[in-house]
């Protein structure tokens, strides 16, 4: 018989992460992190009790805590996430936010998210542009089931999803707005073996040799799918920065910067589509 206190105590020890071992116990109960603190006292059965020493053991041989309970918050959504899609991240609501800054809320505009994955960026964009049109690529038919499910569940009617190959779903349609979160990680990367980085999908993470394979075609393929003044916005690596406003300058935009984020590193660059 183990109360929640000791519990989490053990739990904690174990993945020397309180926050981790709270939220997989809030799983498996299903109840809010004020109720654990409130109930410190009460005891789990028998059944929760195994449930939670499970999912500790997993989260001991390195499985990210979201894959385990299948939701990761992000901007103001909780989004499902499944091994076919990256984990949301912080530091890529630094890009939902400068695509938002680009959108005037009470008109309508045409956005396209690159590389959906879980939804989030185009999902975040929606529910904040609701006069937006989106449009959320991705390579992978089980990513995007993922997004269209969330999109049902948080009840976004504003995006539709669509698979293809970066730019290639849209044929000849110009929009106002292209956002994306692509690879960017060297390929030869360790940190690719490590954490939680070892359980997500590779392709989705890594991009050639200085890891900008990918940016490169995003940033030439770009300009034929931009209106006048329309905008290009991405995320990349911390020191990836001046390489990327490199390569918008190069393939003509204007008004090319890059945007730190909270640490005070280089997080998101964009250019503008010349008028």
């Amino acid at each position: 018989m183990t109360e929640v206190r000791h519990a989490l105590g053990d739990a904690t020890r174990r993945l020397g992460d309180r926050v981790d071992a709270e939220v997989l116990l809030q799983h498996v109960l299903r109840r809010p992190a004020s109720w654990l603190m409130a109930h410190a006292d009460d005891v789990l059965s028998l059944a929760d009790e195994r449930a939670f020493a499970e999912l500790v053991r997993r989260r001991q041989l390195g499985e990210p805590v979201a894959y385990i309970t299948g939701r990761r918050g992000f901007w103001s959504l909780e989004l499902e996430v499944t091994p076919a899609t990256l984990i949301p991240r912080p530091e890529t609501e630094r890009l939902v936010e400068l695509a938002i800054d680009r959108l005037a809320e009470d008109a309508p505009a045409r956005v396209v998210d690159l590389g959906t994955g879980s939804g989030a960026i185009a999902l975040s964009i929606g529910t904040e542009r609701p006069r937006a049109k989106i449009l959320a690529t991705d390579a992978s038919a089980e990513a995007l089931e993922v997004a269209r499910r969330n999109a049902r569940r948080l009840c976004i009617p504003n995006v539709q999803f669509v698979q293809g190959d970066w730019l290639a779903p849209l044929g000849e349609a110009r929009v106002d707005l292209i956002v994306s979160n692509p690879p960017y990680i060297e390929a030869d990367d360790p940190h690719l073996a490590r954490g939680d980085l070892r359980f997500e999908p590779a392709s989705a993470l890594a991009s050639g040799r200085d890891g900008l394979n990918d940016i490169r075609r995003i940033v030439v393929d770009a300009r034929h799918h931009l209106l006048p003044g329309g905008w290009l916005l991405f995320e990349h690596g911390w020191n990836q920065g001046e390489a990327c406003r490199a390569l918008l300058q190069a393939a003509g935009y204007g008004e090319v910067f890059s945007a730190q984020d909270l640490e005070k590193r280089d997080r998101v660059s964009g250019g503008r589509q010349p008028h």
